[in-house]
């Protein structure tokens, strides 16, 4: 079935977890790799709301379709970082608003001058930087919803499976949404394909990248992308980013994994 913002609104829910058995990770915890993946996706999942700030800055507020989206986007994703937060207060961590506001705190500057970057982007490229939005869109989701599947399947938990699969359906509608978006507005000018195409080779870091230390991001890709099966998920990214209007040859993800070993040798990925 094709998207529509109508189709989307009417299967657009809080993600639900009251039925699953958390009791479990009493008796079975998640070791400290799986805890360490979730303090880091918990983060992430809670800044969408700043990523929002940032969208509304640009021409993608002037189109109703995109801004009927990013509601519903929010909202969902304001429920993943809760029940990432469940997860992790089952554990005895610190999670939810608290850790939040020192993650927030810790990006001082960053913080206050990303915003004005984003807008004068924004005002310069005009349409052509909501191609390019799109595009990171839908990247940053084909790696996230790849980053759910592969912890679920390290951490081998089943009520933590259950939860990430619950998850990682709603990450496929948002897929749909960016791509579909990235698609259309790319097809529409060439000019954007070439923008975008330098934008994302020159600019693009895994999700969570200005948000979480440096040496987090690191150790998450090293810790999620390792072994064949990674290996095969991450080309089936890239696959998918070269399938876009003006963007074959793209191969963002390979090229962070490249990145990543040359600055810490003997990691695998």
């Amino acid at each position: 079935m094709a998207w529509t913002i109508d189709e989307h609104k009417r299967r657009s829910e809080r993600l639900r977890w009251d039925d699953l058995d958390f009791s479990s990770f009493a008796s079975r915890p998640l070791d400290a790799a799986a805890l360490r993946c979730l303090r880091y996706m918990h983060d992430v999942e809670y800044h969408t709301i700043c990523y929002l700030r940032e969208l509304l800055l640009t021409p993608a507020h002037l189109d109703p379709e995109i801004t009927s989206f990013l509601s519903l986007w929010t909202f969902e994703e304001f429920w993943h970082g809760e029940a990432l937060a469940a997860v992790l207060a089952a554990h005895g961590e610190a999670a939810g608003a608290d850790r939040v506001a020192l993650a927030r705190r810790r990006l001082g500057a960053r913080d206050r001058i990303r915003p004005l970057l984003i807008g004068l982007g924004g005002y310069v490229l005009a349409e052509d930087f909501v191609a390019l939005q799109m595009s990171w869109g839908a990247i940053n989701e084909w790696t996230t919803q790849v980053g759910y599947a592969r912890l679920a399947q390290l951490a081998g938990h089943p009520t933590l499976g259950a939860l990430l699969s619950r998850i990682m359906r709603q990450e496929g509608r948002h897929i749909d949404f960016y791509a579909n978006q990235a698609r259309r507005r790319l097809e529409a000018k060439p000019r954007a394909q070439r923008r975008t195409r330098a934008a994302l080779a020159r600019f693009w870091r895994p999700v969570g990248s200005g948000v979480m230390p440096g040496s987090e991001t690191r150790w998450l890709m090293a810790y999620l992308l390792g072994g064949a099966e990674a290996k095969a998920a991450i080309r089936r990214i890239d696959r998918n980013v070269a399938s876009l209007p003006g963007l074959s040859g793209l191969s963002l993800l390979e090229d962070a994994l490249c990145r990543l070993d040359a600055r810490r040798p003997g990691v695998t990925a």
